[in-house]
């Protein structure tokens, strides 16, 4: 049985672009022929492909075919490259990729911008927790994942990163409010800390670092990293940010640490499919050079995160 690839070319358009009619306006056709096209595949293949919904979802073997396609794209994209295609009449190709937003915010930028100049590739970025990029993986969501779980997901590879190193922060002022004078436990009781969103346990993994029971104390949930670390700075909350964005803030005292050498270092993994592609070749390459000089290489007492930014 051969899948036709008119129809292959319509499912991933759905998936890609979240409905039937965004996919008609990207493959240049009416919704009706999306529709259609879906709909034989779908009789062809004896499986319903896609949840019709906002967005469009694959199913579980709608999730299979997804993989595939991603795959076939990206090999048909090399390979017309290969047979000399003027590379300005060629589109870029999209690949997804997940990622954890301290790092989109802060060192994964520049080596996706290297790679998609070498290898005239756009990029569908899905901003995830850990155990959620692991979950794009498996599902032929995306092609490439940073992940805090050194397990590779089947029929991908993984390479270590090194750490993202956090340290607790908060204003001067809310330091001198909340904890001067006073025991840790009564202090970290009644300090409000900031939270990126209700996955994000980095600051209850700091507090058992120090010693302390996940204490019941007011809660800001701030999910942006930029956002994260101006919160801290206007005296919302304590919490926990990547060093290499609050060092200048550091050094001029606009935040201090809460505890000082006590820092959490999240170790990270760069996920891909198995598969010979010279446009992956370069994207992780590009992601392993920049990560040596933005990570941690050695993480002090690491902890793997159940989850993290």
């Amino acid at each position: 049985m051969q899948i036709d690839s008119g129809q292959l070319s319509a499912f991933n358009a759905v998936l890609r672009e979240g409905s039937f009619d965004a996919a008609a306006k990207a493959l240049f056709v009416t919704s009706s022929a999306i529709s259609q096209r879906i709909k034989q595949l779908e009789d062809r293949l004896g499986h319903v492909l896609i949840q019709r919904g906002q967005p469009c979802l694959p199913t579980v073997a709608g999730q299979a075919l997804q993989r595939y396609a991603h795959q076939l794209a990206l090999l048909e994209s090399e390979a017309l490259g290969a047979l000399g295609l003027d590379r300005e009449t060629q589109q870029p190709l999209p690949i997804s990729l997940a990622v954890n937003a301290d790092s989109l915010a802060t060192w994964f930028a520049a080596p996706l911008a290297r790679a998609a100049s070498a290898c005239n590739a756009t990029f569908d970025l899905v901003v995830e927790d850990q155990e959620h990029t692991r979950e794009l993986l498996r599902s032929g969501r995306v092609m490439a994942a940073i992940t805090s779980d050194p397990s590779a997901v089947q029929g991908c590879d993984v390479s270590p990163l090194g750490a993202m190193r956090y340290a607790a922060v908060a204003h001067p002022d809310f330091v001198q409010r909340f904890f001067s004078g006073k025991d840790r436990a009564t202090a970290f009781t009644a300090a409000p800390r900031n939270v990126f969103n209700r996955k994000d346990k980095l600051q209850s993994e700091y507090l058992k670092r120090l010693g302390l029971k996940n204490t019941s104390s007011p809660i800001n949930y701030v999910p942006s990293t930029h956002g994260f670390v101006e919160a801290a700075r206007a005296g919302l909350g304590w919490g926990m940010n990547p060093l290499m964005l609050i060092e200048a803030a550091l050094a001029t005292g606009d935040l201090v640490e809460l505890v000082a050498r006590t820092r959490l270092d999240v170790p990270l993994f760069w996920q891909r499919v198995r598969l010979t592609s010279s446009t992956l070749d370069r994207l992780t390459h590009e992601v392993m050079v920049a990560a040596r000089s933005a990570l941690v290489r050695k993480p002090q007492s690491a902890t793997a995160l159940e989850s993290h930014r």
